[in-house]
């Protein structure tokens, strides 16, 4: 198959640890970048679902991940090359801190792993308060941790006006990286924090205003030409072309869970069945009243449905349409937050028990730790609805709720560690449970769910 080049400029944004700014800033440089005339696209490092909303509410285009866990190199720079076209920059968000990669032991699936692989150059947003000399020695150990660590350059972050050309001197001066500039502390330009991390975007009031006083302060004391030069100077991303099903000449219908209670997807996921003849049609559990007509699939992805239980549970009406579709048939993929809708009961924080779809068996119930949290490996133990025995899918587990029927038709391994289990309530037209799953992993997966589909169709 022939290799494709392209060329497309880019920088990665890294941090020393989450927690360090990185997605605020990020959608920041988008919107000053845009208003500087240039067409930005963005990406997010690692497996965040949260994060690239906060990109796609200031850009108005889909943001999307970049995973070197979930697929392999080759897939990744396909997928940067093919959503990057339509735009002249691309700006990365980094995930943690910057070499922090699987089981926080290994660099792999890591920003310092993507950025390396892709060739892009990574630009540190530092944290800068209380320190000055001793910033070189954290910046030194960036620089040297790894024989070609790709940083080009660091931005310090929470730094005065008055002492910020001091400190650009000293780095400068002893170290071979560039200062592109600083921000000072700006309290009114941070982001809430809930369980899961982020609160989403559609949460966060006056989200364009603080997005527009950050963009503001970065024309003002961050070199942006000088990012936009640097991001010149990433190399080419060279990848042979996936090879993908041909699209069925029988297009299907599939409804997706989107509302605040349903937000977490991956957009790959949902382009990826688009483009295998599948129609994506929004609907909300909380709000709507019954199911878009003429559907041959559902999807309910994660959120927080765990804040909306008297609205999800009044609105009998939807729990009743879900539970008779699945019942005829129609194939279901449910992923954590919409696994949990899917039960007879959901508990909540109250302690109430409220009533669900009642397609699963059984009730979700809140506990007091995350559970299962980080990637996973997950292998067929027989054949579902998207996978057949011993195939494996990669996805992400993050959640702080557990259930009294979490299903074993998968075993579940986390990579680099010891920890496994089982889990995934399968049925003939049924995939429920935890796990996030990327399809790129296995494309198959995405072709037997559009199949499935399709064979629901004809009847």
């Amino acid at each position: 198959m022939k290799v494709e080049k392209h060329a497309i400029p880019r920088i990665l944004i890294g941090a020393s640890g989450s927690g360090g700014g990185k997605t605020i800033f990020t959608c920041g440089l988008l919107q000053a970048l845009k208003t500087a005339g240039k067409r930005p696209v963005s990406f997010k490092c690692g497996p965040d679902y949260i994060d690239p909303m906060f990109h796609t509410e200031v850009l108005g285009i889909p943001s999307r991940n970049l995973d070197l866990f979930f697929a392999p190199e080759n897939t990744v720079n396909y997928l940067m090359a093919k959503h990057a076209e339509n735009g002249d920059m691309a700006v990365i968000e980094g995930v943690m801190g910057y070499y922090d990669g699987l089981a926080g032991i290994s660099p792999a699936a890591s920003s310092y792993d993507l950025a390396k692989k892709t060739k892009t150059p990574a630009v540190l947003l530092l944290d800068s308060r209380g320190k000055s000399r001793s910033l070189l020695a954290e910046i030194k150990g960036f620089l040297e941790l790894e024989e070609e660590s790709m940083i080009r350059g660091v931005i310090l972050n929470q730094v005065s006006e008055m002492i910020y050309p001091q400190l650009k001197g000293l780095i400068e001066g002893q170290l071979p990286v560039k200062v592109y500039g600083y921000l000072p502390k700006m309290v009114n330009c941070s982001l809430e924090s809930r369980h899961l991390g982020l609160v989403t975007a559609k949460e966060i009031k006056d989200l364009q205003g603080i997005v527009d006083q950050l963009s503001e302060q970065i024309r003002a004391s961050v070199d942006l030409e000088g990012l936009i030069e640097l991001a010149g100077q990433a190399g080419e991303l060279v990848y042979k072309p996936l090879r993908l099903p041909v699209p069925s000449a029988q297009p299907v219908r599939i409804g997706v869970a989107m509302d605040k209670a349903f937000c977490f997807y991956y957009q790959d996921n949902l382009d990826l069945l688009e483009e295998m003849g599948a129609e994506i049609v929004p609907f909300s559990p909380l709000e709507d009243r019954e199911l878009p007509r003429e559907l041959h699939g559902l999807i309910f992805g994660g959120g927080y449905p765990e804040l909306y239980l008297p609205q999800l549970s009044e609105n009998r009406a939807m729990r009743q349409a879900v539970r008779s579709a699945v019942e005829a048939g129609m194939p279901c993929l449910a992923e954590c937050g919409g696994f949990m809708y899917l039960h007879e009961r959901l508990k909540g924080k109250d302690g109430v028990s409220y009533p669900m779809a009642g397609v699963v068996s059984g009730e979700s119930y809140p506990t007091d730790k995350l559970g299962r949290f980080g990637y996973i490996e997950l292998t067929a133990k027989e054949d579902t609805l998207l996978c057949r025995k011993g195939e494996m899918l990669k996805g992400h587990e993050f959640h702080y709720w557990d259930s009294t029927n979490p299903g074993n038709a998968f075993h579940a391994q986390k990579p680099l560690g010891k920890k496994n289990w089982e889990c995934v309530v399968s049925r003939e037209n049924l995939f429920a449970g935890y796990p996030h799953i990327y399809f790129y992993s296995n494309p198959e997966a995405a072709e037997r769910f559009a199949a499935a589909c399709r064979k629901y169709r004809a009847g």
